[in-house]
């Protein structure tokens, strides 16, 4: 598993323990190797070098990456050595992240029917010059979009769930589909999913 391994997700902690982000394990490995992040065991809390890392005998079921000397645990989390800060991001403006700021859920009648079955609907139809925005696209179920059709929710006697606004940035904003559970220890939002960084 050595080549999966190197490009499993690792998310980045800062030195506080927030997170600032989402790495490869290759990438995240290169860090502690270097002394720039030690590995975090989400489990116990212990920090471990790469000294220490690469000396620890992976548990059970634990991915590792393999090579002709060493045998070791693929990193889940890291905490960096240095860094302090939270870096201030935009959340780009993208049908995924419509998807995931709503929660792959329907803002009209709150069911999550899947992906497949949910649209983006603009609040104010672009027909009445409506614009697509994060205050202007949520997310709706086929039928609900469908009644609708052209006409503002108030017009169509529907209400949405929640304002639509921009998301303050977090590490769901980074993904692609993978879940890591042992993040929610240190992410708030249990559920979310995760991309790497290119």
């Amino acid at each position: 598993m050595t080549m999966a391994g190197l490009q499993q997700p690792t998310l980045v902690l800062n030195r506080h323990w927030q997170p600032v982000g989402v790495t490869t394990a290759a990438r995240a490995l290169l860090k502690v190797w270097s002394d720039a992040a030690h590995i975090l065991d989400p489990q116990h809390y212990q920090l471990y070098t790469w000294t220490e890392w690469v000396a620890r005998e992976p548990v059970d079921h634990e991915p590792c990456i393999r090579t002709p000397q060493l045998r070791f645990g693929v990193p889940e989390v890291v905490t960096l050595t240095t860094y302090d800060r939270i870096p201030a991001r935009q959340v780009a403006f993208s049908r995924r992240n419509v998807f995931k700021r709503d929660r792959f859920t329907c803002q009209y009648c709150g069911v999550r029917p899947g992906s497949e079955e949910l649209t983006i609907d603009h609040v104010c139809p672009r027909a009445q010059g409506g614009v697509s925005s994060w205050e202007n696209c949520v997310l709706a179920c086929v039928a609900c979009n469908a009644h609708k059709a052209n006409r503002t929710p108030e017009q169509a006697g529907m209400r949405l769930r929640k304002v639509p606004v921009q998301p303050v940035w977090h590490p769901l904003y980074s993904a692609m589909h993978v879940r890591v559970e042992t993040w929610a220890r240190f992410v708030r939002d249990a559920y979310w999913m995760v991309e790497l960084e290119p």
